[in-house]
Formats: structure tokens, C-alpha cells, sequence
């Protein structure tokens, strides 16, 4: 579910297409906030109780930020990824 929520929000298709003027962000401000209420309700009360723990634990140490080298590359290889399919489909038309 969090997975479909997270697609939904980076999806570039909504179910209002965003250049209907109010109409268009109605879906994000409305649907979005309940997808993440369900989801998180969705969760085991033992994942959720775990994870606001380490979360508590982590923000009293003063750690820095989560960072992932794996994941920045992952996203630049899709989008070199995306561009060069692009540029490919429309340098043989």
C-alpha cells in the first residue's frame, strides 16, 4: 500500500489533471492525506511502535541525516535512463 501511495504521489497522472484550475489539486490535497492515514493505520502496531522508537532514538543522538549513494544512483541511472529512450525515440522520427 505505502508503495502504491508514494507511486501515486510521484506519478505524473492524476486522477484531476492538475491544469484544471482548483479542481486539479483537489485530488492531491484531499486523496493524497487519506492514502497515507490508511496506510499508516494499515500497519501492524508493533512495526509502527518500533519504528516511532528508533525515530525518537535517532532525533535524541543528533545524527545526521539518512543519506543512501545507492539510491541517488539509482534515481540519475533512471534519468539518464528516460532521456536517452527519449532522445532515441525522437531522433528516428
Amino acid at each position: 500500500m505505502a508503495a502504491l501511495v508514494v507511486a501515486y504521489a510521484l506519478s505524473p497522472i492524476d486522477l484531476i489533471p492538475d491544469f484544471i484550475p482548483v479542481l486539479g489539486y483537489v485530488d492531491d490535497v484531499l486523496l493524497l492525506p487519506v492514502l497515507i492515514w490508511l496506510t499508516i493505520r494499515m500497519l501492524p502496531q508493533h512495526v509502527l511502535e518500533d519504528c516511532r522508537s528508533k525515530a525518537d532514538r535517532w532525533l535524541r543522538d543528533g545524527n545526521a541525516k539518512p543519506r543512501s549513494g545507492w539510491g541517488a544512483a539509482l534515481v540519475v541511472a533512471i534519468w539518464i535512463g528516460v532521456t536517452a529512450l527519449l532522445w532515441a525515440v525522437l531522433r528516428t522520427r
